[in-house]
C-alpha cells in the first residue's frame, strides 16, 4: 500500500501489485506488527496458548497458572487482570527491575498481590505441546538455569511496530514510534499549509495530516491496541468519510502533498 498521486477526481492508493485505486477518501488500517519472541516453533502455537498482547476480555478463561512477557505497562495491567482469575501469575521481565520499566502506582498492586509473582532478568527460551501449549521453557540470564513449567497461556507484551512503512516520509505526521497522528493529536503540528490554512475547519477526529485520508485501528496514536476498539474504530472512521465527502466546502482537488507519487 502507499499513499499516490492527486487525480481530478481523488487521491489515489498504490497496492504491492502495482495496481492504483482512485478515491475521494481512504480508512487506512494497517496495523501493527507485534514483536515476536524469535523461537523455532512460535507459529505453531499462535492462538493455541500463545497471544500477542492481553485485555480484560481474556482474562476469564485462564485459569491454572499464566505467564506474561514483558515488564511494560501492558504487560503490568495484563498481570494485574489475570490475576482475578489465575491461580498464578508469572511475569518473565527480561530487565533488572520493573520500577526501570514499569508505573509506580502498578509495580505497587503487583507487589500487594498475593499471586503475581515476577522473575526478573528472565528468558523465555522454549515452548511446547502436541496440539496447543502445554509447557514453556524459561533461563535465568544470570545463572544460566533452565527451567520447565506447565502452562496453556502465554501472553506476550512486549511492544510492536506499526505497518506504516508504506507511507514515504514527509507524506504523513506521525508520533516518534510511527503511529500515525490524527485529530486533536495535529493540533500543535505544521499541517500541510495547502489545505489546512486555509479551511475553517479542523481535522476531524480519525483524519489524518492530509484531507481525507482517515486512519483506524492499532496503527493510529494513542488508540486502544484491541481487536473490539479498532472494529469500533473502524465504523468511526467510516462515518467521518461520510462527513467528509458531504463537506460543501471540500475542495474538488486535495493537495498534493510533498514525496508524494
Amino acid at each position: 500500500m502507499g499513499t499516490g498521486k492527486q487525480g481530478k477526481t481523488g487521491r489515489s492508493v498504490g497496492s504491492p501489485g502495482g495496481q492504483e485505486i482512485v478515491a475521494r477518501a481512504t480508512i487506512c488500517a494497517t496495523g501493527v506488527e507485534y514483536s515476536r519472541l524469535g523461537l523455532v516453533n512460535e507459529e505453531n502455537y499462535l492462538g493455541r496458548g500463545l497471544f500477542y498482547g492481553a485485555g480484560s476480555s481474556e482474562a476469564s478463561r485462564c485459569t491454572g497458572r499464566v505467564f506474561i512477557v514483558g515488564g511494560g505497562n501492558s504487560a503490568g495491567q495484563a498481570a494485574l487482570n489475570f490475576s482475578r482469575f489465575a491461580t498464578t501469575v508469572t511475569m518473565l521481565v527480561r530487565g533488572e527491575s520493573l520500577k526501570d520499566t514499569l508505573s509506580s502506582y502498578l509495580v505497587e498492586q503487583i507487589e500487594e498481590s498475593s499471586n503475581i509473582e515476577v522473575l526478573i532478568n528472565t528468558t523465555l527460551v522454549g515452548l511446547d505441546g502436541t496440539d496447543s501449549l502445554e509447557s514453556i521453557t524459561y533461563r535465568d540470564d544470570r545463572s544460566g538455569e533452565v527451567r520447565r513449567a506447565p502452562t496453556h497461556w502465554v501472553f506476550v507484551c512486549i511492544g510492536g511496530v506499526p505497518r506504516t512503512d508504506w507511507a514515504k516520509p514527509g507524506t504523513l505526521l506521525t508520533h516518534a514510534a510511527g503511529y500515525i497522528l490524527t485529530g486533536d493529536d495535529l493540533i500543535d503540528e505544521p499541517l500541510p499549509p495547502s489545505y489546512w490554512a486555509s479551511c475553517s475547519r479542523k481535522p476531524m477526529f480519525m483524519e489524518t495530516s492530509m484531507p481525507g485520508l482517515f486512519a483506524a485501528g492499532d496503527g493510529r496514536h494513542n488508540s486502544v491496541k484491541r481487536c473490539a476498539t479498532a472494529v469500533g474504530d473502524g465504523a468511526t472512521a467510516v462515518s467521518m468519510v461520510h462527513r467528509f465527502l458531504a463537506l460543501k466546502g471540500r475542495p474538488k482537488s486535495l493537495p498534493h502533498g510533498p514525496g508524494m507519487r
